[in-house]
């Protein structure tokens, strides 16, 4: 990720007419395949782990239940400039019920509180070329200091990274004996191991490839989903999301080009006591 050493070329003479290279997607469960390699897990847990009771009765609220699941969640970006974009996690979910049920109706339900830390944490991007440049281009009487930029080099391809969300405010459905959907709003943290996403252009400029045109190692996740708990037991429940993820420095570095939009489901095998 980090420039070649010096021994660059003037900007005047790099060649206009480069092109960037048509690039491959990453192949690890990439769109369809990605959202087969979840739904078969899920079913894969359902019927392997389901047990034969009628009837469930699920924990009760009133005594302020306390949850800890193991967790994988992964999706692709949605937006047009960020659709070559895909992510896979995995970590632990851990949630506390604050309140009992209140309410009426369909909305009566019940508030809790949870977290989540996603330990291993991966993004596929695109990769591109980009050089790194220098100077001014700016002339000043007799001296100048023209715009020089390095070879090119790649940025891009695969991130890894942890991804810390303290602060989750779920709100569980009363629902059936089997099945409490929810709805939940959230805000997180992630730090990658490069700058994140990759930012840079083939149409030299010091705006897009100078010493001020860097991104990130540190992002926000600002992210609402829904889902749902299928209880096995009293203790134990399979667990489906879909979130909406937001990825934004908030002008931590030079450049904020973010995600703004990604699509990411999860599946998880909860305990509770």
């Amino acid at each position: 990720m980090k420039p070649p050493s010096p021994g660059g070329f003037s900007y005047a003479t790099f060649p206009a007419n480069i092109g960037v290279p048509l690039l491959n997607k990453p192949t690890l469960c990439p769109t369809r395949p990605f959202r087969l390699c979840i739904a078969g897990a899920f079913l894969a847990l359902c019927t392997v782990m389901a047990p034969a009771q009628e009837g469930v009765t699920k924990p009760d609220p009133a005594r302020l239940p306390l949850e800890i699941g193991a967790i994988v969640q992964g999706g692709n970006g949605v937006t047009d400039n960020r659709d070559g974009f895909h992510f896979i996690m995995a970590g632990v979910h851990a949630g506390k019920v604050l309140t009992g049920d209140h309410g009426v109706g369909p909305l009566r339900g019940s508030f809790e509180y949870a977290v989540e830390l996603f330990p291993y944490w991966q993004s596929f991007t695109p990769k591109f070329p980009r050089a790194s440049c220098t100077g001014s281009g700016v002339n000043s009487g007799s001296s100048s200091n023209p715009i020089s930029c390095s070879p090119f080099y790649t940025v891009g391809g695969t991130y890894t990274g942890v991804s810390l969300t303290p602060i989750i405010l779920r709100w569980n459905f009363a629902g059936g004996h089997r099945v409490t959907p929810w709805i939940q709003g959230a805000g997180g943290l992630l730090w990658t191991n490069h700058k994140y996403p990759a930012y840079g252009s083939t149409f030299l400029s010091l705006s897009n490839d100078g010493p001020n045109a860097e991104t990130s190692v540190w992002n926000f996740t600002p992210q609402g989903g829904v889902g749902l708990h299928y209880f096995l037991s009293r203790t134990r429940s399979i667990d489906f999301g879909a979130n909406a993820v937001h990825i934004s420095s908030a002008s931590l570095g030079d450049r904020n080009p973010g995600v703004n939009a990604s699509i990411q489901v999860n599946l998880s095998y909860t305990w509770w006591r």
